[in-house]
């Protein structure tokens, strides 16, 4: 850094190193399982006629959208720019810099983590049972926390989140802390959803996206979803036009009746695809799935996970390694591609075995 540069920077933010995301650890490649990202590209239009004005904080076409999709009145519903937006406002709404905490349970996500240390905000981390359910006593035990993030779907073990641990969490910190569940892989898990149970619990918060099973990853466009209080709150603190008028157009026309289908449709057809996967990588000699698939991505341990993070990547197939993450050594995470991906995954694999066991 230049002089000027370490004399200005907050103190806090000397440490830490920028959240590396699939597209900043790697870019090119052929085939990209590695951002959990849907392998279909839905076509949208939309209308020029109004760039030239700012656009509306909470696009009403969206939010009335997101209101019926989710089930919920439109006060509970705050559009953001991506659910990462929605952590960081809930961190900079409700967690003092360099007195509050926030609570996570790894290993999960990492931006939760990443948010709070940007803000000057403390993290606390309670790990998961090696089952990778929620060490239920362990959070509750925990003290002087604001914010409690759950990822349910757990990113990147794929498990599910027992409702009544879910539950129990909820009710011992009624009085002291939010509980965020992060739902950005719900659609593979739907009947596990905590947005309906929203008007039951003033300190409940649910992150969702269109980044998954919505196919928009580009678009940048999430919700957090919670009761009025809250939402009012973080209207305190988002940006005054946080939604591009490109992104309302395509995220209120993504939110329509004939959409909602074709979504319902590519979702039966990933899930179909990684019930394939995830038998093709069972069957191979030293690979071992590891937790569970209620998201659109399998995770694996295999003893060379490394050499053969390398060969793919040499070959334009990126995946992700997740074997820095707490209990996760020598595992990899891959996205549900296309058939072809797919198919092109285990060629690959199949091509490093036969030149390893050369």
């Amino acid at each position: 850094m230049s002089k000027l540069i370490d004399t200005l920077i907050n103190e806090n933010l000397v440490p830490l190193k920028p959240y590396e995301s699939a597209r900043r650890l790697f870019s090119g490649g052929q085939d990209w399982l590695n951002a959990n990202e849907s392998p279909f590209a839905n076509e949208y239009h939309v209308d020029s006629s109004n760039f030239n004005r700012y656009p509306s904080c909470q696009p009403t076409g969206v939010v009335e959208g997101y209101a019926n999709y989710s089930g919920l009145d439109a006060s509970n519903i705050l559009i953001t720019r991506g659910a990462d937006e929605g952590i960081e406002l809930l961190i900079r709404t409700f967690c003092t810099p360099g007195k509050d905490n926030i609570l996570i349970c790894p290993p999960t996500y990492g931006m939760y983590a990443i948010s709070a240390e940007t803000c000057d905000v403390g993290v606390k981390k309670v790990a998961l049972n090696d089952d990778f359910s929620l060490n239920v006593n362990a959070i509750c035990a925990e003290e002087d926390v604001n914010i409690i993030f759950i990822c349910a779907p757990n990113n990147p073990t794929g498990t599910s989140v027992a409702r009544e641990d879910i539950k129990t969490v909820l009710e011992h910190f009624a009085d002291t802390a939010l509980v965020v569940v992060d739902e950005a892989y719900i659609e593979f898990d739907a009947s596990n959803t905590w947005a309906t149970e929203i008007a039951n619990y003033t300190n409940l918060v649910v992150l969702r996206t269109l980044s998954k099973a919505f196919a928009l990853a580009g678009l940048r466009c999430g919700f957090t979803l919670a009761q009025e209080p809250v939402i009012q709150a973080l209207l305190k603190v988002i940006a005054p036009y946080p939604i591009p008028e490109p992104v309302a157009q395509i995220a209120a026309n993504a939110l329509s009746t004939d959409s909602l289908a074709l979504i319902a449709l590519q979702v039966d057809t990933i899930n179909r695809e990684k019930e394939a996967l995830a038998k093709s990588l069972a069957a191979i000699e030293g690979f071992t799935l590891v937790g569970d698939r209620k998201a659109n991505f399998i995770l694996f341990r295999y003893a060379k996970s490394a050499e053969l993070m390398q060969f793919l990547v040499s070959r334009g197939m990126l995946i992700r390694d997740q074997s820095k993450q707490l209990n996760l050594q020598n595992c990899l995470r891959v996205t549900i591609g296309t058939e072809e991906q797919n198919q092109r995954l285990m060629q690959l694999i199949n091509e490093f075995l036969n030149e390893d066991a050369a």
